[in-house]
């Protein structure tokens, strides 16, 4: 059982000393902090919040289970209004030390690769996740949907066709 969650999180962590004593952490981290994310918001109000856990699994093999709740506020590509996407989610980091560690990781997790020096930056980890659950076209859930039939013209759809002129030589 791990012990309670500390609320000040340090801003540098020795990864194996935190699984050795089952660590656990819930942080805060200032949207406006993460200068690689920021490019992807609209703006940078709001933060995210998280625990961090390090333990063993059953089989031995050292995790970090990282949860986060976030709000970030996007532009919606279909009505160009901000809109907040909200993003919880659960993932478990397996901890390795050499890439070819990856293979032995239990099918649900993810392999996070720990520096020589063992330390691991807890913003820098939440940022990186808050990345990867970007969508690659933010469109907001109330947008409405445009529904359009635009049929090709007569032009496009010669210009499309390879075989066009062809038909011309044909009709010689």
């Amino acid at each position: 059982m791990s012990e309670q969650p500390t609320s000040r999180v340090p801003e540098v962590l020795d990864v194996w000393r935190m699984v050795a004593a089952r660590r656990e952490f819930e942080g805060r981290v200032p949207l406006a902090s993460m200068t690689r994310l920021q490019g992807s918001l609209l703006d940078a109000e709001g933060e995210a919040r998280y625990t961090l856990a390090f333990d063993t699994d059953a089989l031995r093999v050292p995790f970090a289970e990282l949860r986060i709740e976030a709000e970030l506020p996007l532009e919606c590509q279909r009505s160009l209004q901000r809109f907040l996407l909200p993003v919880r989610l659960v993932q478990r980091l397996g901890l390795i030390r050499d890439e070819a560690d990856e293979a032995a990781l239990p099918p649900d997790y993810e392999a996070l690769l720990v520096a020589d020096d063992g330390m691991l930056r807890p913003a820098e980890l939440v940022e990186d996740e808050l990345i990867l659950a970007l969508p690659v076209v933010p469109v907001s859930p109330d947008a409405e949907t445009v529904e359009r039939d635009f049929a090709p013209t007569v032009e496009e759809t010669a210009q499309a066709n390879p075989f066009a002129a062809l038909s011309g030589w044909k009709k010689e």
